[in-house]
């Protein structure tokens, strides 16, 4: 028989235990519920009375003998913590909880188990308004920046390549159009900076400049960001506006539009077509007046040889196209633009470096620059880290580039630079190619060389070349 004091034990327990704001959920080690709050029902959408003196089990169907942390910790013996969890209750309400399962040992034996689930919907949907709050609070601040003029102009593209100037020329003058515009070049040539330069020139200049990388966030979010949601559409969405919304009386640069799903596409071609933009989910079309950028940093014939954008938007996005020059070639303008950075960052630094060395200068223009004006950037900018003279010299090169101007002085004793001598070694190669696949015959060799016969004996007088004795007899055919 239970003494008074046990009894009030008990009840102190329970009364402690209810009072916890955490969902507590004990079995026995038959995986029967002994104890189960208030909290723990309501996170389950469950009466306590369903739950109590029942197996977890048949309480929980959904559960079985592996998924059930209750039922695992009572076989393992060992302690589950801080695991997440995410489910819908039977209300259809999104719970998510952090775990943790422990086993209630008595004399050294396991007589069965508890878990406590702590639920963060509540701290998580705190975040989430906390943060759209804070958009709001700032919303007038970047509101102002929008609708100031954009951080680069066509002046900011440095370059003395005639090329260049010529497009930079071209794009001042076609900027006040409202046309969309197709630009191309590899990473790292400038196409940001030409494209801000371009809606700096227009008569747009003063609305917003959006950017937006479609290579950069997933598939299944790009949709949602460029045309925005309608409450309900998916769980958890709100009205929020998308990107087209947010650029409305100025422009939206699609950087990598080939990355974007070809699905997306048609629909972005909607919106060139008649300026109407409808949110994800909702039934309601809005106008917009959006001048669309697109680039990409692989050439137009290339994504549509590999099917990475579609034809019809091509040739929409393709009303004026730009294509910029990677910086090998303009090569005119890697010393311009060395000198300029030297320069920039001189005041950076509070250096006093006043140019480049002359080798280092030879191999920067030998230099393919694969990054182009980014990768010359920010060598110029390690080598100003570094250098304790007053010219760049080639100790100061990154690794990579300074191994390979220490390659190149390894081959070049031997190959030299005369044109006369390789040119002659070529030409002595190619014959004795053409040879050795004709078996020594000349006539046949000629034809292969696309050379008269005669030039050919002259050729292999001039550069001693033997025909094998076995192949003699072709000589004269």
């Amino acid at each position: 028989m239970m003494s008074d004091t046990q009894a009030m034990s008990k009840e102190v327990l329970a009364a402690i235990l209810k009072g916890i704001d955490e969902g507590i959920h004990v079995v026995d080690l038959n995986g029967k519920t002994i104890f189960y709050n208030e909290i723990a029902a309501k996170h389950d959408g469950l009466d306590v009375s369903e739950v109590l003196g029942n197996s977890v089990l048949n309480a929980f169907p959904s559960l079985d003998e592996e998924t059930s942390t209750l039922i695992k910790v009572i076989k393992t013996k060992k302690p589950i913590y801080n695991q997440t969890q995410s489910y819908v209750n039977v209300h259809g309400v999104q719970i998510e909880t952090i775990n943790t399962t422990l086993p209630i040992l008595v004399n050294g034996k396991v007589a069965g188990a508890v878990e406590i689930a702590k639920d963060y919907s509540r701290l998580k949907l705190l975040s989430e308004s906390l943060l759209d709050l804070r958009k709001k609070i700032k919303k007038p601040a970047k509101k102002t920046i929008k609708m100031n003029t954009v951080q680069y102009t066509l002046e900011s593209l440095l370059t003395i390549n005639k090329e260049m100037q010529k497009i930079k020329n071209e794009a001042a003058k076609l900027a006040k159009s409202d046309s969309p515009i197709l630009v191309f070049g590899e990473s790292g040539c400038g196409k940001e900076l030409f494209v801000q330069g371009v809606h700096h020139a227009s008569s747009r200049s003063n609305g917003p400049f959006i950017a937006q990388n479609c290579a950069a966030i997933p598939e299944s979010l790009l949709e949602s960001i460029l045309f925005g949601t309608a409450k309900g559409s998916y769980t958890g969405a709100v009205d929020r506006p998308g990107l087209f919304e947010l650029a409305d009386g100025g422009a939206l640069f699609l950087d990598e539009i080939h990355a974007m799903p070809i699905e997306l596409q048609a629909k972005l071609l909607r919106v060139l077509e008649d300026g109407m933009v409808r949110r994800v989910g909702s039934t309601k079309s809005c106008q917009v007046n959006v001048r669309v950028i697109a680039a990409m940093n692989i050439h137009p014939g290339v994504a549509l040889e590999k099917m990475q954008i579609r034809t019809d938007l091509f040739y929409r996005l393709n009303v004026l196209t730009f294509g910029l020059l990677p910086l090998r070639e303009r090569t005119e303008d890697i010393e311009f633009l060395a000198m300029h950075f030297i320069k920039q960052f001189n005041r950076v630094f509070n250096k006093n470096i006043t140019g480049i060395g002359n080798e280092v200068n030879q191999f920067f223009k030998r230099y393919t620059w694969p990054g182009n004006v980014r990768e010359l950037k920010h060598t110029i900018e390690y080598m100003m880290n570094v250098c304790e003279k007053d010219f760049l010299e080639e100790e100061d090169l990154p690794v990579m580039l300074k191994q390979q101007i220490q390659s190149h002085r390894k081959d070049q004793p031997a190959r030299g630079l005369s044109l006369k001598t390789n040119m002659a070694n070529l030409e002595k190669e190619l014959i004795e190619n053409a040879l050795k696949q004709t078996d020594g015959n000349i006539k046949r060799a000629a034809k292969l060389l696309e050379v008269p016969r005669q030039t050919l004996q002259y050729k292999l007088s001039k550069y001693k070349i033997r025909i094998q004795e076995e192949n003699s007899s072709s000589l004269n055919e």
